[in-house]
């Protein structure tokens, strides 16, 4: 009979799981810590049109955190003796803090006017189809925000680079598209039949799920846009 060789400790599936539970959990609770000032305003908050601005400024805290989760994610190390989601999950937010917040504060602006003129429609004498296109545009806006967040978390580019490749990105990858369009309804579903508390709570798991759904444009982005 041939020797097994023996298998490193950390090294076997239970290990692995364990870890990648264990950084859901960290990641998970800084998350949660890092969206609290926003949350909890937030959650004070009347679901009234006038509120919109004060609802932009609650989010505030939401694109740095959700960044700093994608890193910390991405780079978790699969060895249960070699976990520091805690350190990567800082390393990311301080690294990637100047960059996002040059995409997500823009984001969070024009989803706001986008908000404030589909609920005046009438007050502004528009025509009602004039909500169709608003809408469309909206969801293209956080399509595109969506593909800059992954890609400004994960890599170095200027930020008008990132922007061209998250555009870019709409039409190359269709797949990731249609992925983040459920992820968005089904967070969408999540705060008008529940409560922005639920969305808040499973907020771990869809960036996860967010995470996993962009593995196909950043593989392109790391073979085809780095050296």
């Amino acid at each position: 009979m041939s020797a097994q060789p023996w298998r490193e400790f950390g090294d076997g599936p239970l290990s692995r799981a364990a870890a990648s539970i264990y950084t859901v959990l960290v990641v998970g609770l800084l998350l949660a810590l890092v969206t609290l000032p926003g949350l909890v305003p937030l959650l004070l908050l009347g679901r009234d049109a006038s509120n919109l601005p004060l609802v932009a400024v609650c989010l505030l805290p939401v694109g740095p955190a959700v960044s700093a989760a994608l890193y910390a994610l991405h780079h978790q190390r699969p060895d249960l003796t070699d976990l520091h989601p805690a350190a990567r999950f800082w390393q990311g937010y301080r690294a990637n803090l100047p960059q996002v917040l040059r995409l997500w504060v823009p984001l969070l602006l024009w989803l706001t006017v986008l908000g404030v003129n589909l609920t005046h429609l009438s007050a502004a004498g528009v025509p009602a189809g004039w909500a169709v296109p608003l809408v469309g545009l909206g969801v293209l806006l956080v399509l595109i925000g969506g593909n800059a967040l992954v890609i400004a978390s994960l890599f170095t580019f200027r930020t008008r680079d990132v922007l061209r490749l998250a555009v870019h990105f709409l039409i190359r990858t269709p797949g990731v598209t249609v992925g983040n369009l459920l992820l968005l309804a089904a967070a969408a579903a999540l705060t008008v039949l529940f409560s922005e508390a639920l969305l808040a709570l499973l907020a771990v798991l869809f960036v996860v799920a967010y995470l996993r759904v962009a593995t196909a444009m950043t593989d392109i982005v790391r073979k085809d846009f780095t050296g």
